[in-house]
């Protein structure tokens, strides 16, 4: 760092040194993540070089490194201070708890936030209420309950679809590869990624109030230990054996359309939220094993506990083939998720 530096005939790191930094351990992580992704046998993915256009974030690992925190208790009109930039007025839309330890600035568009990341945040737990429940996340409903509730999904990219669809023609007017783009080009670019960033914040804040909602009522909360990023993989090819060269159907348009509904759901996203305020509130949150969940006659409802893949007749509907039980299929694989965290709970008694 110190030979680049010196070798700057124009300075321009003259007062950025911790946004060198940044930049280094952001390369260093992406290394990182490469070499145990080889070690693991994954699919590698060799780190590429990423433009000034797609970097829009920095971190600063601690308060004071380049960048300070100014913070009045209850006074909504804050600064932060940047190395090189000065004192930057901040919105800030609740009190601070604890103390900051890392401070990161973000991009989103034309929109700058501060995040920060604190130490020593004393919880806030909440009175017990004695209840239990388990949860089946799904596409058709964003998550059914094991007392048989269903959260609607609001299909977040579906309600911005027409007016995302014209932004992304418009962007297509534009040459893809260009080393300047003409002011036009910038805010046809930006509007596709405004109307991306409205969906965005909109499943932000329905996963907080959904989340915050299940925290309040209960006690413990069950749910599947998904592994989204293995579920919204590209259908793998099909070779024909009898064509060189030729495949066969492999259900690649269905699956994408899966993968788009999963991924807009959001399910990741709202799982690690629910795990925070459990965490801030003195609840509990239980992973299990989601395999056949919804294919399981539920014995808490009065099922058999039989396990066949026909169990599942469609989408929407359960009955089971040994004794005949009928039921929602979404409810059913809520209910054998709270039956499966029963030990983990029995062991915590």
């Amino acid at each position: 760092m110190k030979e680049i530096r010196a070798f700057d005939p124009e300075r321009r790191g003259r007062w950025s040194f911790a946004f060198q930094q940044a930049a280094l351990r952001r390369l260093d992580k992406a290394f990182t993540a490469f070499f145990q992704r080889v070690k693991a046998r994954q699919t590698p993915g060799y780190p590429r070089f990423t433009g000034s256009g797609h970097f829009d974030t920095v971190v600063f690992p601690r308060d004071g490194d380049g960048c300070r925190w100014d913070s009045t208790p209850h006074d909504t009109q804050t600064r932060l201070r940047l190395q090189g930039v000065g004192h930057v007025r901040v919105h800030q839309h609740r009190p601070v708890q604890g103390r900051v330890k890392t401070i990161a600035v973000k991009r989103e568009g034309r929109r700058w936030y501060v995040i920060l990341a604190c130490d020593e945040v004393p919880a806030e737990e909440l009175p017990p209420t004695d209840a239990v429940i388990g949860i089946d996340m799904g596409t058709t409903h964003f998550l059914t309950a094991s007392e048989g509730e269903h959260e609607p999904n609001p299909r977040f990219l579906g309600t911005v679809a027409q007016e995302l669809a014209e932004a992304q023609r418009h962007l297509a007017t534009f040459p893809q590869r260009t080393r300047r783009r003409t002011k036009a080009h910038r805010a046809a670019a930006r509007k596709v990624a405004n109307v991306y960033a409205k969906a965005r914040r909109k499943r932000l804040d329905f996963h907080h109030k959904t989340a915050r909602a299940l925290i309040r009522d209960h006690d413990v909360i069950a749910h599947e230990r998904l592994n989204t990023a293995g579920m919204t993989k590209t259908a793998a090819p099909k070779p024909d054996p009898d064509q060189d060269g030729a495949f066969r159907p492999n259900g690649a348009a269905a699956k994408a359309g899966l993968n788009k509904s999963i991924l807009d759901a959001g399910w990741g996203q709202f799982l690690v939220i629910l795990a925070d305020k459990a965490e801030s509130a003195g609840r509990r949150v239980i992973p299990v094993d989601p395999r056949n969940t919804s294919r399981t006659c539920p014995p808490s409802l009065g099922g058999c506990g039989h396990v066949a893949k026909e169990n599942r007749v469609t989408q929407a509907r359960f009955q089971c083939t040994a004794c005949g039980f009928t039921a929602n299929a979404d409810h059913v694989g809520a209910s054998n998720v709270l039956d499966r965290a029963g030990p983990a709970l029995c062991a915590a008694a």
